[in-house]
């Protein structure tokens, strides 16, 4: 009697639109994500490293297309969102993946970095998750996921609008989760713990990068999560470094 192999689970012939795609976690998403068959559409400021990325996935056989642009753009939402679905053909996951900081305390943090921490991190999310849940009602169902953060969780000094934006995007994430799963539409906040990721370490050059994940480890329990039977839908994620003692 012989064993059937198992096959394993793959992204094969479905779409992603991921943003902050050139560096860190959203560039090891891609990565994953297309290895395991999914065609991509990357958003990134970084224009150029971005066209890199994707012409280096494009080499695996898979279709991905690179768009630089500022997702906290008036209108830039939906642009992204028509464009991504107008090259890609329909559009099965979004991952609201691109973040910032401005590591000030409360009293020196300019108005317009309170604006564009939130604005990148919370609204874009909110105006591309809107868009994209259309584009998915239409075709019968998709997926979201929004990298959020232990900074979601908890608190610390000097990040005033990085942690209301974190937090914000967790509610929202749930808000959206119980929104949207009648239609087929599975949401999933994905609490991240420290990568070594150019947004950690060239900010904090003194951290011990030994302590922090591989971006590619937290890409590989997203796929994880991705690749679940559609009647099944994971609404909270943590990852974290093994080492990260400040996490209970």
């Amino acid at each position: 009697m012989s064993i059937p192999t198992l096959q394993q689970p793959s992204l094969h012939g479905k779409t992603v639109l991921i943003t902050g795609a050139a560096s860190g976690l959203g560039a090891a998403l891609a990565r994953r994500l297309a290895a395991s068959g999914a065609g991509i559409f990357g958003v990134d400021l970084q224009a150029a490293r971005l066209a890199d990325s994707m012409a280096q996935l494009r080499e695996l056989g898979v279709q991905a297309h690179a768009l630089g642009v500022d997702i906290t753009d008036p209108g830039a939402a939906q642009r992204v969102v028509a464009h991504a679905v107008d090259v890609l053909g329909r559009l099965d996951i979004l991952v609201n993946n691109a973040g910032t900081d401005v590591t000030l305390p409360i009293a020196e943090l300019p108005d317009a970095d309170w604006l564009r921490v939130v604005g990148t991190n919370l609204s874009a999310p909110f105006l591309l998750s809107k868009y994209a849940a259309a584009a998915m009602r239409r075709q019968g169902g998709g997926q979201i996921v929004n990298i959020a953060s232990t900074a979601a969780k908890r608190a610390w000094p000097n990040a005033s609008a990085y942690h209301a934006s974190k937090w914000g995007l967790l509610g929202l994430s749930h808000a959206l989760h119980a929104e949207l799963r009648s239609e087929n539409i599975r949401v999933t906040a994905v609490i991240a713990g420290g990568m070594r990721t150019p947004f950690l370490l060239e900010r904090f050059p003194d951290l011990d990068a030994d302590t922090l994940q591989d971006p590619a480890d937290v890409a590989d329990a997203i796929h994880s999560v991705l690749v679940l039977p559609p009647t099944t839908v994971v609404a909270e994620l943590t990852v974290l470094p093994l080492r990260e003692t400040s996490w209970p």
